[in-house]
C-alpha cells in the first residue's frame, strides 16, 4: 500500500468530488422519486428561472451546467417534450435560440425546491452553519461563478 502523501488542494479536491457524487446521487434519487426530473434537469430549471425573462441562450446555458452545447441540447429535449422548457428564437437574430421555463416548469421547480432544500439541510446537518459562505465562496471561485451566474 503506498503512503506518500498528498497535497491539501488535492485532499481537497478528491474529497469534494466525493462529496458532489454524494450529493446528485441523493438529489438524484429523491428529485426522480417526487418529481420525475434529475438533479441535473432541476439545476437547468433553476437556471432558467434566475435568468432574465425566464430564457438563457443555449450557450450560456451549457456554460452553467458545464456542459457543452451538445449536453444541454440532449439534455433539453426531454423537458421540453414534457412542456418544462420551451425553444425561443430571438426576433432580432434568427440564428440565436435560447431555452425558456414555461409555467408548469416553474410549478414543478418550486415545488421541487422545497424538496431538493430538505436533502440538502439533512446531507448538511453536519457541517456548521457559520462555514458555509466561506465554503460557498471558495466553491464559486473553483467553478468561476458570479452573481449573475450562481
Amino acid at each position: 500500500m503506498d503512503t506518500t502523501p498528498i497535497s491539501a488542494s488535492l485532499e481537497f479536491t478528491l474529497r469534494l468530488a466525493r462529496a458532489q457524487a454524494t450529493l446528485v446521487r441523493r438529489l438524484d434519487q429523491v428529485l426522480g422519486g417526487y418529481h420525475g426530473i434529475s438533479f441535473s434537469d432541476f439545476m437547468l430549471l433553476h437556471y432558467l428561472n434566475r435568468s432574465p425573462g425566464g430564457r438563457l441562450r443555449r450557450v450560456d446555458l451549457a456554460e452553467r451546467q458545464g456542459l457543452t452545447a451538445s449536453g444541454v441540447t440532449r439534455t433539453l429535449l426531454p423537458l421540453e417534450k414534457i412542456g418544462l422548457v420551451e425553444r425561443q428564437q430571438d426576433p432580432r437574430d434568427a440564428r440565436v435560440a435560447y431555452a425558456a421555463i414555461t409555467g408548469t416548469g416553474r410549478e414543478l421547480l418550486n415545488n421541487a425546491t422545497t424538496v431538493a432544500e430538505q436533502i440538502s439541510k439533512e446531507l448538511l446537518r453536519s457541517c456548521p452553519a457559520a462555514q458555509f459562505d466561506d465554503l460557498s465562496n471558495a466553491l464559486a471561485l473553483i467553478a468561476g461563478m458570479n452573481a449573475s451566474n450562481s
